[in-house]
């Protein structure tokens, strides 16, 4: 009977070692092992692997990207402006070895570079490269992140600058800008175009000092667009140049007609002198 209380305890204890001593490795996990304290070299594979109870201790480390978000930093820009700015940092851990053994948390070391180095890229850079030149900035901030990081075994994929923030005068400052450069740009056009008219106009001018008739269709012409709209009654001087341009255009006529008028001139004086 002794002996088999003690079989059966010699197997409990052999289960419960062994289930202590299974580790199971995600697919995007990889296990470093530390024995008595000392890490071994080469990392556990995911799937099923053992340790030595009691004597093994296995860290898993996360190789996943990882989406970071960094506070919102406050600083002055190179040209004395006041802004607000946050981002995010896409890392990955690339040496799970370095990433256990030579930093302690190395989520918060990249947190606190992150925003060490955002602050330094908006006292390096203006207002107008914050606004419009977000990739130069991008990667920039990249850089500045990664140096340090690359020697913690951790990646940088990624830096983006999510929004910049400023304060209420300097955006009615620009806002006043803006519509000053778009009043400036309309005065341009306009004086460009009158500059074309103007110009339009001296060459149809000398064309009409060349051509008198071209003065007159275009007075005609002009007076047909008027009088398309009928809520006005429109007065028009009749130019005795058009009867003279008539007249010349029409000689044979105008000769007869003078024959005509003589012809019956002069019976009217004889008839008067007969009588």
């Amino acid at each position: 009977m002794i002996i088999v209380d003690l079989l059966v305890a010699v197997t409990v204890v052999g289960l419960i070692g062994a289930f202590a001593s299974v580790r199971i490795v995600k697919q995007f996990e990889r296990g470093v092992v530390f024995r008595f304290g000392r890490v071994q070299r080469t990392p556990r594979a995911p799937g099923l692997t053992f340790i030595v109870p009691v004597i093994d201790r296995l860290q898993k480390v996360n190789l996943q990207i990882i989406t970071l978000p960094v506070p919102a930093q406050d600083g002055i820009t190179r040209d004395n402006v006041t802004v607000r700015v946050d981002a995010v940092v896409y890392y990955r851990v690339i040496d799970p070895f370095r990433v256990a053994v030579d930093v302690q948390d190395y989520g918060s070391a990249i947190l606190q570079v992150a925003q060490a180095s955002l602050r330094s890229i908006i006292g390096k850079s203006d207002l107008d490269d914050l606004l419009s030149n977000r990739e130069g900035l991008n990667q920039g901030l990249e850089l500045m992140i990664d140096s340090p990081a690359a020697e913690w075994g951790v990646h940088i994929d990624r830096v983006e600058i999510k929004d910049v923030a400023l304060p209420e005068t300097m955006k009615r400052s620009m806002s006043r800008q803006a519509e000053a450069e778009r009043e400036r740009r309309s005065r341009v056009i306009t004086a460009e175009g009158e500059l074309q008219a103007s110009q339009k106009l001296a060459e149809a001018a000398e064309v009409m000092a060349e051509h008198p008739a071209a003065l007159q269709l275009r007075l005609l012409q002009t007076v047909v667009e008027v009088a398309a709209e009928k809520n006005s009654t429109l007065v028009v001087p009749f130019p005795v140049e058009l009867l003279r341009f008539l007249e010349r255009s029409t000689p044979s006529d105008t000769a007869e007609a003078a024959t005509k008028n003589g012809e019956r001139g002069g019976a009217a004086d004889a008839e008067l002198v007969a009588r």
